[in-house]
C-alpha cells in the first residue's frame, strides 16, 4: 500500500524544475513537470484507496461465492469464466485461493462456486465485486451463432476472525450430508463427506464438499456460515437497505453492477462509476484493479 509521505517526492523534484525553468528560461522542462504532477495525482489516489480501505473488516480475508444466473449452458459457462478471473486477479495480488464448494455444470462452466480468499484487504478490495455481472457475446453453445446476454451473481463476505464469536443454536440448523460430486478421488465419491447446513432462522445455506472428511467439510461450512451471518448483522447495524435489497435481486437484466461486451463492439464498463475499458480480455484475465480503485474513490464522494 502507498505510504503517506509518497507523493512529497515528485511534489519536490516538479517545484526545482520550475525553478530551473524560470531561472535559465528553458521551456523545455515543461513535459517533465507535467509527468512529475501525473505521479502526484497518481499517489494521492492511491492515498485516497488507503483511506477508503479503514473499515472494519476490510484487512480481513474475503469469502466469494460465484452463482450462475438463468440461461443455460451460457449462463454456466460465464460464471466458469468469472471463477478464472478471480482465481487470475489472486494470482496478481499474491493471494492464497481455496476452493469450498463447486459445483460443475453438466456441459460446461459452474452452477456455483464457493472459495476463501487469504490476502492483504482481500475483503477491502473484492467487496468491489459483489453484484450481478452480464455478459453479452456470441454464444459458442449456439449452433445458430447468436447474440446471447447472461448473467451471474457475485456475493463477497469478509471472513470472520476467530476473536469475533458468533452464536449459532445448533437448533436452528439443518445439517445434511451426500455424496461429493467432481474431482476428488474415489474416496471423496464413495463416502458421505460432503457437507450442507441450512440455518433456518435466516434462510441461509452454505456447502462444503473439497475435503475427505465430513468433519473438516463441516468446520469448513460453519466459518462461511459464521463471516454470512456476520456480515448480515453488520449490514443491519449500518442500516445499509439498500445494499441488502441488492443481494436479494434477480439474476437478470437491469440490475446488474458490470456489463462484459464482447459483441457487436469490446468493452467492460461497470455501471456504478462509468468506468469503461476496451481490452475486455485483459479484465478477464484478471486486472481488475482500476475498476476495484474507480469503484472504491467513488464511495468516497
Amino acid at each position: 500500500m502507498a505510504s503517506y509521505d509518497a507523493p512529497f517526492q515528485p511534489l519536490e523534484d516538479a517545484l526545482v524544475l520550475v525553478e530551473l525553468g524560470e531561472e535559465d528560461e528553458d521551456t523545455s522542462v515543461f513535459d517533465e513537470i507535467a509527468s512529475s504532477f501525473e505521479e502526484i495525482e497518481n499517489q494521492l489516489s492511491k492515498l485516497e484507496i488507503n483511506r477508503m480501505l479503514g473499515g472494519a473488516q476490510d484487512g480481513s480475508n474475503a469469502i466469494v461465492h460465484i452463482n450462475a444466473g438463468a440461461g443455460g449452458t451460457e449462463s454456466l459457462d460465464w460464471a466458469g469464466m468469472l471463477f478464472r478471473m478471480y482465481l487470475r486477479y489472486c494470482d496478481l495480488k499474491e493471494w492464497k485461493p481455496t476452493i469450498i464448494d463447486q459445483q460443475e455444470g453438466d456441459e460446461a462452466g459452474y452452477k456455483s462456486v464457493t472459495m476463501s480468499i487469504e490476502g492483504q484487504f482481500a475483503y477491502g478490495m473484492l467487496k468491489a465485486e459483489n453484484g450481478i455481472h452480464r455478459l453479452v457475446r456470441i454464444s459458442p453453445f449456439d449452433a445458430g451463432a447468436r447474440r446471447h446476454t447472461t448473467f451471474a451473481s457475485v456475493a463477497v463476505y469478509p471472513e470472520v476472525a476467530d476473536d469475533i464469536d458468533i452464536e449459532i443454536n445448533e437448533s436452528d440448523l439443518k445439517v445434511d450430508t451426500y455424496r461429493a460430486g467432481g474431482a476428488g478421488g474415489q474416496h471423496v465419491n464413495k463416502t458421505d463427506s460432503a457437507v450442507r447446513l441450512t440455518h433456518i432462522p435466516s434462510g441461509i445455506v452454505v456447502q462444503c464438499q473439497n475435503e475427505r472428511s465430513q468433519t473438516k467439510n463441516r468446520s469448513i461450512a460453519m466459518k462461511v456460515l459464521k463471516s454470512r451471518l456476520y456480515d448480515l448483522e453488520r449490514r443491519k447495524r449500518e442500516e445499509e437497505a439498500s445494499a441488502l435489497r441488492a443481494e436479494k435481486k434477480d439474476i437478470s437484466f437491469g440490475s446488474q453492477i458490470r456489463s462484459y461486451v464482447l459483441h457487436p463492439y469490446r468493452m467492460v464498463k461497470d455501471h456504478r462509476t462509468n468506468h469503461e475499458v476496451g481490452n475486455v480480455d485483459r479484465i478477464l484475465d484478471g486486472d481488475l484493479d482500476e475498476f476495484i480503485e474507480a469503484y472504491l474513490l467513488k464511495s468516497a464522494d
